[in-house]
């Protein structure tokens, strides 16, 4: 007697599927077998149905499927805004003046420390449904505008608080040296000793971070003070990422290869043996080309240098209120194409595949696989290449999250 049908949950046919996997061909005419929130099975469509007995059958009618995108290095909940010191920009201001004169990030976390969580929540909630309305199903979400144990417990806790108003997935990331508090003006490294005696240990000692995060720049906190977090952050077995060489070659890079980091992101003057560490370390080079265009700037990230030495490339929004206030993951695949000069398929793995490695997930998510979540983004669109060419457009057709239609 043959084998009875396995039964799953549904099964889309008729699909143009960009499965991401590394050396698979752009596109595949295959149906998807979902079954308990996972991918169970790719093929011919009369081969799958031949082989599982679905619920549901999706006839998807030709449409694009990618992996559910990644926006792997955001801000997303903070309070106020920054517009005024877009105005200032407008007019000459510089990043660094403007922050050594207490706007920047000092702005947001005076805003931030006033809001109260449902305030925080709220406004975040906007700016995800931007994000999720173009096909975003996980997102990683940074503290970092507190700047004192408390409110950057509110920030990570309001962060995962996401998952419970909107089919999402949240990673969040303890930004712990971000700017120095004015009241550790001077002292910064008595400022790390705090973090990394008190702070650090109760966040994860509490489960509130999935990795930790610093600002290594001229304005912010010094390589070695930076390293000392990290090593903190190693001891408790959480996993780094680094906002690196934005700004001048402080040699993050190679930093944060040294700590193996999940990522380094921004990187616009990283160096060749910047670019040689993270390749030996895996680290993968988050690009953020909308910091890149808010601040007119010229220094472009190496990314020849990523390509000869074999370094993974993501692409994120880094939405956040004062340097990128962009809820569009869709524009930042266009910004990295015109403006960093990267291929469709370097986009299109930018926010899926090498976003899901930045982020250490991806076993889980990234690319269309047997036995992966089933997190998908269905498109009306013809190509790949219309994800990335097009600027406003909505393109999606619907979002799949752990095998549900969303």
């Amino acid at each position: 007697m043959a084998d009875s049908p396995i039964p799953v949950d549904r099964i889309f046919i008729k699909a143009r599927v960009a499965t991401l996997r590394p050396g698979a061909a752009q596109t595949e005419a295959l149906a998807i077998a979902v079954g308990n929130g996972r991918i169970v099975a790719l093929g011919p469509g009369e081969q799958l149905l031949s082989a599982y007995r679905a619920e549901q059958i999706v006839d998807l009618e030709g449409r694009l499927v990618t992996p559910g995108l990644i926006d792997c290095h955001t801000h997303l909940i903070h309070g106020g805004n920054r517009a005024g010191e877009f105005e200032q920009r407008l007019s000459g201001g510089s990043y660094e003046t403007i922050s050594r004169n207490g706007g920047g990030i000092m702005s947001t976390v005076r805003a931030t420390r006033a809001a109260s969580d449902s305030a925080l929540i709220d406004a975040a909630l906007v700016r995800l449904d931007s994000l999720i309305a173009e096909g975003v199903t996980t997102i990683e979400i940074k503290s970092g505008y507190g700047l004192d144990l408390a409110t950057e417990m509110r920030i990570l806790t309001a962060a995962r608080a996401l998952e419970a108003h909107r089919k999402i997935s949240v990673a969040t990331t303890y930004l712990a040296a971000h700017a120095l508090p004015p009241d550790f003006a001077g002292r910064a490294d008595d400022f790390i000793d705090l973090v990394t005696a008190e702070h650090l240990p109760l966040i994860a000692e509490c489960g509130l971070a999935d990795a930790v995060d610093a600002f290594c720049e001229t304005i912010a906190f010094s390589p070695a003070q930076t390293a000392r977090l990290f090593q903190a952050a190693t001891d408790h077995g959480i996993r780094v990422k680094l906002h690196a060489d934005q700004l001048s070659n402080l040699h993050g890079a190679a930093l944060a290869a040294r700590f193996r980091a999940l990522s380094a992101d921004h990187l616009e003057y990283t160096d060749e043996a910047g670019a040689v560490a993270m390749a030996e370390a895996g680290t993968v080079a988050v690009l953020l080309p909308g910091a890149f265009y808010v601040l007119r700037e010229t220094q472009l990230p190496p990314i020849e240098a990523f390509r000869r030495h074999g370094v993974a490339m993501a692409l994120a929004t880094d939405c956040n209120p004062g340097t990128s206030p962009l809820t569009s993951l869709l524009l930042t695949m266009n910004m990295g194409a015109t403006l960093f000069r990267l291929t469709i398929d370097e986009c299109l793995a930018g926010v899926t595949r090498e976003a899901a490695r930045a982020l250490g997930r991806l076993d889980e998510i990234g690319t269309i696989e047997p036995g992966k979540r089933a997190d998908l983004a269905i498109w009306n669109v013809e190509s790949p290449a219309e994800l990335v060419y097009r600027i406003g457009a909505q393109p999606l057709h619907a979002r799949i999250f752990k095998g549900d239609i969303v």
